[in-house]
């Protein structure tokens, strides 16, 4: 049996080749009504349409209609969305998007009415950027959900919206937001350039639209924050930014960014400043720990001995009297294990993978060290690091931190300290050269903008966010007017 009438690079060049072409498929519907007065004929997908909304708006406007031309219709059908056209690119283009067309006639026009169905899930709280304060509210895979999320938050007549497909078999509808005037516009036109000039086959989730956005594809560190957050998305808007969303992504990639930005939960911004900057200190601490810790290990226990003090030399000799491997062995032993137990726990069943983290970790860690095959303080160290690369608050860094690690170590067994530094200044390196739509990865420590700093490393008082961050290059750099907050205040503290 020939499955296939016609080859692919074959294309239909008339209406009724498209029909009998489409006709393949076994949800496509041509029904033809000769018997009536006004013979029609309806073409479009049953699984895209909303079969109540048919019967509903637009089979008795046809059945009733007599003698009418296609343009008296289509003021008759009570829906918002409908066009003539007599194109066949738009006609097949609009059928594959849930519209219905319509043919009073053997002729090459349509009339194309829009009833697609959407489905999409409900709302729900962010399953990886989760915070114990702020609000419960995420992303979707639905596109124009989405944009309602974020317009309901910035109700401003300069909020724009940019639609462009990409994707040459998926048609995929992608959104870059930004707020006019605020928005540096040439931060705009290098994104929308970059979209419109992507080739791609297939696109189905705003992760493959960042991979080939980013200004180094290359680098394991991530040029755009993947988020899930309404609040998030808003707040980078309202500095700036802009923000590009993918139909059927339940994430929004923001962008430009800095280095410091991957490390700021938005949870700071709902808690007390000094409170917000000690555990801003807390978390780039941790982050640092969980990169260098077992790296340390390595080269102080293969070259520098002599760095520790004497009680501790002899707790580490005796933790080790009867282990047969090198340290980087036992390094990379545990830190593989950990590696495997995430990706198990992360790929099972949610309670599943809690009980598989916890009860695995427990009982590989004992065992592995009752068999001689590696250190109580080892997994002391590697259980550190583990949890303190679980503070970062963007996931995409959290792979950057476990990928630095595994050269960090080799660095460290092959030049001891020497290593871990001449490793550290290549990182640095990369990171100076390193941009975000052009915009400097490591700013505003390099080049150095002092007047940003109000809210990298700590997150100072409200009252002094009165500029936007110079980062963004926005035109409008004013947030608000501090000599009037300040003389409200002082009114304020007269009267009390």
């Amino acid at each position: 049996m020939k499955w296939f009438k016609r080859s692919a690079s074959e294309q239909p060049s008339t209406l009724e080749e498209m029909v009998i072409d489409l006709k393949q498929s076994i949800d496509f519907v041509s029904y033809e009504n000769k018997a009536s007065e006004q013979p029609y004929r309806l073409i479009y997908f049953a699984t895209l349409i909303d079969p109540e909304q048919l019967h509903r708006d637009v089979l008795p406007v046809i059945k009733d209609c007599k003698k009418k031309s296609l343009e008296e219709l289509k003021g008759l059908i009570p829906i918002e969305n409908i066009e003539i056209s007599s194109k066949l690119p738009l006609i097949q283009e609009r059928l594959l998007e849930g519209y219905v067309a319509i043919q009073l006639s053997r002729g090459s026009s349509a009339l194309l009415v829009n009833i697609s169905l959407r489905k999409s899930r409900d709302l729900s709280a962010p399953e990886i950027e989760f915070s114990v304060m702020g609000p419960k509210e995420g992303l979707i895979e639905d596109l124009n959900t989405n944009l309602n999320l974020i317009r309901r938050r910035i109700p401003h007549p300069r909020l724009r919206m940019k639609e462009i497909t990409i994707g040459s078999i998926t048609k995929t509808k992608v959104v870059v937001a930004f707020i006019e005037g605020v928005a540096s516009e040439q931060n705009i036109n290098t994104v929308m350039q970059r979209l419109e000039d992507l080739d791609f086959d297939v696109i189905m989730d705003s992760a493959f639209i960042g991979q080939m956005l980013e200004d180094n594809s290359k680098s394991v560190f991530p040029q755009m924050i993947d988020t899930e957050r309404t609040d998030r998305i808003t707040g980078h808007l309202n500095y700036g930014a802009f923000v590009v969303l993918t139909e059927g992504s339940s994430n929004a990639l923001i962008g430009p960014i800095n280095f410091g930005q991957l490390l700021v939960s938005f949870e700071d911004y709902y808690l007390g400043w000094n409170l917000a900057s000690f555990f801003r200190v807390i978390r780039m601490v941790a982050i640092l720990l969980s990169i260098i810790a077992t790296p340390l290990y390595v080269a102080v226990l293969t070259y520098h001995y002599e760095l520790f003090p004497s009680k501790l030399l002899a707790t580490l000799i005796s933790s080790r009297s009867d282990i047969p491997f090198a340290p980087v062995i036992e390094v990379l032993f545990l830190e593989v294990t950990i590696d495997l137990l995430r990706e198990a726990g992360a790929r099972m069943p949610s309670k599943v993978g809690q009980t598989l983290g916890i009860v695995g970790g427990i009982v590989i860690g004992t065992a592995a060290v009752e068999a001689s095959l590696t250190s109580n303080i080892l997994l002391i160290l590697v259980a550190l690091s583990a949890l303190a690369s679980f503070t970062t608050p963007v996931y995409r860094m959290t792979n950057t931190i476990r990928f630095l690690r595994y050269p960090l170590i080799v660095f460290a067994q092959l030049l001891g300290l020497i290593g871990v530094a001449f490793f550290g200044l290549f990182v640095l390196i990369h990171l100076l050269r390193l941009t975000s739509f052009g915009s400097p990865y490591l700013a505003p420590l390099y080049p150095p903008r002092v007047k940003d700093w109000y809210d990298s490393f700590f997150r100072m008082p409200y009252v002094m966010h009165n500029n936007r961050p110079q980062f963004f290059r926005g035109h409008n750099q004013k947030r608000f007017n501090d000599k009037k907050n300040h003389q409200k205040r002082m009114v304020d503290f007269d009267e009390q």
